[in-house]
């Protein structure tokens, strides 16, 4: 039955007939082998040459015509669909000229031109057919109307240049240069016009063309053609006054660098050597080191050549001054390179030079008021006025930078006490007491610190201001009331003038105070005072008064050796006595026991002070001779035994340690009581089941 949609076939008719599959019944590979090249080489061969029409050969003018119109109607079909096209174009007029009839030829330029004149190749090849064909003034107008259109395409003006020097009309092709110039070319038009006049040996001409070349693009590689111009027609007074009028026109110029070195080359090459000298240092001085490289360079090698020691060393500075500027310029706050360039200028000499330089260097003052930043930063300024002060020997100035050095540190945040007191030393070797006292006084009112004070207590008692010293230290405590350095050098200075009673009743104030720095040193001192004064009593006082506030192993310790040496420091003459050694023997027994009695009571865990307190007694003990006992503490010194202990990590046990522990006798005892006591359990469980 046929199917409509499938145009009426049968099924069977429409079915798909694939070709059987072959059996292959011998897979072996065959015994000559092809490859793919040898496939498409054999296919390569055996394809037909191309077909091509046959060459027409005209035999009379009938059929000359007849192909001419033939062609022209052709192009003209293909310039109507393709107008744009400017290969057709050119080929058409290639036809027509190869026909010898230039007059069609023409046309077909002219009307291609009319499509796009700005297309300046079309001109190019229009205005060559006229030359070719030796056309001279049609290609002369094709050049003149190619110009007018397009005077920026430098080509034509070349083309057109060089036609009028092959027909050896120099006056039209200067004429025409002049009709170009007037359009301010680029430089390499002027340039084509100087050679142009060279050529015709035409010397003034060539001068005058520089002059308007050198004002119409006033740049530095302009002027050193023009100056080698002159160089090489051995004008040097004029090639001297086109470098001097380049430097007064072009010195600020980014290139000035490289004027600069030709010039100084070219007074180099006219042997004068001073000038050449003088116009380097001009040039550094006036360019910015940033672009100064190649100069120092330059001038290094030109007195390594010509110069002395001096002007060798001269140079080198100058180099090193090139590379300190890079630095920081690079990076203003590296104090380091600021620090360098300095030593770099004080070893030159120049102060204007090196105050520019501190003033350069100060100027780059931190972004964060956080004193790590501050630190460098901060010697810049010392310098400057030790520099003011010691090598310029200007008072006034390091006056002022000390002045404006306070003035910049943000003295509500952090403070240098370097800078006051230097300020204030200053200030004394110019025998200017009340101004180095006006300083201090400020740094003590807006900055107060440990140095300050010291120093101001330390100037005022070298002139033997005692009140002030007094003022000063009252100041000093009321400021910082745990300063236990401050009590006691006040204290100190109370006793060397006499005043026991003004020292004691300030270590007393001193040791009433609720927080303090260092107390052990403070009653350390009012011990050593209160000893020094032969006041005994005062000082077991003390002692027991410290013992009520800490039971430090060192507080007894030095309790004991004072009431061992108590009776010495006496200087009585019955301390060979037995009986007054007995006395200080039966006092430092007294304390050691007390202290024994503490540790085993009150702190047993601290088991090696008690052992380091039983060897000071036992030392104590030799001390005495035969007054000595010293079986009395040997009994009581413990046995060292070594132990191991766990270690524990964030991870878990990490292994076991080893430890010295102390067994005292009174602790082996209580130990073999206990074992007696397990044992006595032990013996009283086993009995029990036997008796049941």
């Amino acid at each position: 039955m046929a199917d409509p949609n499938l145009g009426f076939l049968t099924r069977k008719e429409a079915e798909v007939k694939l070709p059987r599959p072959t059996r292959v019944k011998n897979k072996t590979p065959a015994p000559i082998q092809i490859t793919a090249e040898q496939i498409l080489r054999e296919a390569r061969e055996r394809q037909e040459s191309e077909i091509r029409p046959p060459k027409q050969k005209i035999t009379d003018p009938t059929e000359l015509a007849d192909y001419r119109l033939r062609k022209r109607k052709e192009y003209e079909d293909l310039i109507r669909r393709v107008r744009w096209n400017k290969s057709v174009w050119v080929k058409y007029a290639k036809w027509e000229e190869s026909q010898l009839d230039f007059r069609r030829a023409r046309s077909v330029w002219e009307r291609a031109l009319e499509v796009d004149y700005r297309d300046h190749t079309m001109w190019l090849k229009y205005a060559e057919f006229e030359m070719k064909n030796k056309f001279v003034n049609h290609a002369r107008n094709a050049w003149d109307r190619a110009v007018t259109l397009l005077p920026r395409v430098d080509q034509l003006w070349y083309k057109y240049i060089h036609m009028e020097e092959i027909l050896n009309n120099v006056a039209g092709a200067r004429q025409i240069f002049e009709r170009w110039m007037g359009w301010q070319p680029d430089q390499q038009g002027w340039l084509s016009y100087i050679k142009f006049e060279l050529r015709y040996n035409e010397v003034e001409r060539a001068r005058a063309i520089f002059d308007r070349f050198v004002l119409c693009h006033p740049k530095v590689s302009a002027w050193i053609r023009f100056a080698k111009f002159e160089m090489k027609n051995g004008e040097v007074p004029r090639a001297r006054n086109v470098y001097e009028r380049a430097v007064d026109k072009l010195a600020d110029d980014e290139d000035a660098e490289v004027l600069f070195v030709a010039f100084a080359e070219f007074e180099e090459k006219c042997k004068e050597v001073e000038r050449a000298r003088c116009i380097y240092k001009f040039a550094l001085d006036r360019i910015p080191k940033v672009r100064a490289e190649d100069l120092y360079r330059k001038f290094v090698a030109f007195e390594k050549q010509y110069g002395d020691k001096e002007g060798i060393e001269d140079a080198i500075v100058g180099k090193r001054r090139f590379q300190y500027e890079d630095e920081v310029r690079k990076n203003p706050l590296n104090y380091d390179a600021w620090f360098d360039y300095i030593r770099l200028e004080e070893s030159v000499g120049s102060k204007g030079r090196i105050r520019e330089v501190f003033e350069r260097a100060i100027a780059n003052v931190p972004p964060a008021q956080e004193k790590r930043y501050w630190q460098r930063y901060i010697y810049l300024w010392i310098n400057y006025a030790l520099y003011e002060e010691l090598d310029a020997q200007d008072m006034d100035r390091t006056r002022d930078v000390y002045k404006e050095c306070s003035a910049v540190i943000p003295h509500e945040k952090f403070s240098f006490a370097k800078v006051w007191l230097l300020a204030a030393q200053f200030e004394i070797r110019q025998l200017n007491l009340q101004g180095a006292r006006k300083i201090l006084g400020q740094a003590i009112g807006r900055a107060p610190k440990d140095k300050i004070f010291k120093k101001y207590i330390e100037i005022e008692l070298q002139l033997g201001n005692i009140d002030r010293c007094r003022k000063l230290y009252e100041k000093y405590l009321e400021w910082s009331p745990e300063n236990c350095y401050a009590w006691s050098k006040y204290a100190e200075l109370e006793r060397s003038l006499a005043e026991t009673e003004r020292a004691r009743a300030i270590f007393e104030l001193a040791i009433d105070q609720p927080a303090l720095d260092m107390p052990e040193l403070l009653w350390k001192a009012y011990i050593d005072f209160e000893i020094s004064e032969c006041e005994f009593e005062r000082t077991r006082a003390l002692y027991e008064r410290l013992l009520n506030r800490t039971k430090h192993l060192k507080v007894w310790i030095s309790y004991a050796k004072f009431e061992a040496s108590a009776m010495e420091s006496e200087g009585s003459d019955s301390v060979e006595d037995e009986h007054e050694l007995a006395e200080c023997l039966r006092r430092a027994r007294g304390v050691f026991e007390r202290a024994l009695s503490h540790y085993r009571t009150s702190a047993p865990e601290l088991k090696e002070e008690r052992a380091m307190l039983l060897e000071e007694w036992l030392n104590m003990e030799s001390s005495f001779g035969e007054i000595g006992d010293i079986e009395l503490v040997r009994v009581k010194l413990p046995k060292k035994l070594k132990k191991r202990r766990p270690l524990e990590t964030e991870d878990g046990p990490a292994g076991y340690e080893e430890y010295i522990d102390y067994l005292f006798p009174e602790e082996t005892q209580t130990t073999n009581l206990k074992i007696l006591e397990a044992a006595y359990k032990w013996k009283k469980q086993k009995i029990a089941p036997a008796e049941d």
